[in-house]
Parts: C-alpha cells; structure tokens; sequence
C-alpha cells in the first residue's frame, strides 16, 4: 500500500465533515418548523425533542475534523512550530465535541445555552480560526500548499472577526444583531467549511500526484 494512501483517507473526512453537518442541520429545520435559521444558532436545535440529532452532528463532525486535522499535518512538510496550527484545529474539533456533550437546553419553553456549552463554542470557533491562521504560514513554506496560505490566512481572520461580532453584537438579548444572530453564524460555518473543502480536495490531489509519481 502506497504511504501515501493514509493521507488521501484521512482527507476524506474533510469532505465528508461539511456534507455530514450540513444536511443534519437542514433535516433538522425540517422536522422542528419553530426553529429559525434566521434568528438562532445552530446549537439551539438541541434544546428540542429531537435535540440528540444534534448532538450526534457534533460528535460526528468533531471526530471527522480531527482525522482531517491529522492527515494535514502529515500531507503539508513540518516546519518550525509548524504543528501549533495542527493542535489548534484538534482543539476545534474538542470544542465541537463539548457542544454535543454540554447542549442547550428548553428552559420553560425558552431554548438556552448552557455555560459549559458557551465554553465549547469559543474554544471551537476560536481555535479552528487561529489554527487556519497559523496553518497558512506553513503552508506557505511548502511549494505545493504555498498558492492556498493567503487564502486559508484570510479564512481565519474572517472568522475570528466574525466570530467576535457574534459574540459582543448578536447572541445576547438586545444586542442589534441579535434577530440575525443564527444567520451570522451560518456565514461563519460557510466560509470555514469552503475552506475546509478546499483543503480537502487539495490535499486528495497532492497525494494522487505524488502515487502516480511512484508507479
């Protein structure tokens, strides 16, 4: 079995991860019509009867980013600290993980985030963001990953801002983002997962060159 075979499975789970959470999050609406996609979160589906589909989107996708998180680091040539970036997007994919195990809950018919759930949004959100920031300056050190680091540095700056304005101008009660709040954060989860994908596919592409290059 060629070495590189590992890396293209492992990148598979970068494009399975975006699908997977995507269509979960639509059945969802589908079955929970009082649920906004306008107004809440994403995590706010967990607080309904059919709540554990939720959860098990987290898990799921959580476990898909991490071995896609590990083929990168074995797909992009290792630099100086160049695995810090790794170890941020593991975190991420933690802090997906805590918000299947911490989710929001109905608190007299009022969906409500729980603070063990808060604390996994930030650490997801935060360090996919950061990790793609530090990723690109190593992707930028290797020839076949160099065109994409603007792009993957853009990405996690997009979202760190992003992110910020949701948490300071949307999510609380009163805050003028607030009847958008669900709708900032799908742009936040679209920009990340286009360029989750995009990785995928260039990493997919790397490791058939480099076994057509062996045969």
């Amino acid at each position: 079995m060629s070495t590189r075979t590992p890396i293209a499975l492992l990148s598979v789970a970068g494009l399975i991860a975006p699908i997977w959470f995507a269509t979960l999050v639509i059945v969802q609406g589908v079955l929970q019509p009082d649920y906004s996609h306008i107004a809440m979160p994403i995590s706010a589906l967990a607080a309904w009867p059919a709540g554990w589909m939720q959860n098990v989107n987290f898990y799921v996708c959580g476990a898909l980013m991490a071995v896609f998180a590990i083929g990168l680091h074995h797909a992009i040539l290792p630099t100086r600290y160049g695995v810090t970036g790794i170890a941020l997007l593991l975190a991420g994919s933690v802090g997906l993980v805590n918000a299947g195990l911490f989710p929001w809950i109905m608190v007299n018919g009022v969906p409500t985030e729980t603070k063990a759930h808060v604390f996994g949004a930030i650490l997801s959100f935060f360090c996919s963001s950061t990790g793609l920031i530090v990723l690109s300056r190593r992707m930028g050190a290797d020839p076949q990953w160099r065109h994409l680091a603007t792009y993957v540095l853009a990405t996690g700056v997009a979202m760190l801002i992003l992110f910020v304005t949701l948490g300071v101008f949307a999510i609380d009660d009163g805050t003028p983002l607030h009847p958008w709040a669900g709708l900032l954060q799908r742009v936040i989860v679209l920009i990340w997962f286009t360029c989750t994908t995009t990785i995928a596919f260039r990493s997919l592409r790397i490791a058939r060159e480099q076994r057509g290059r062996r045969v």
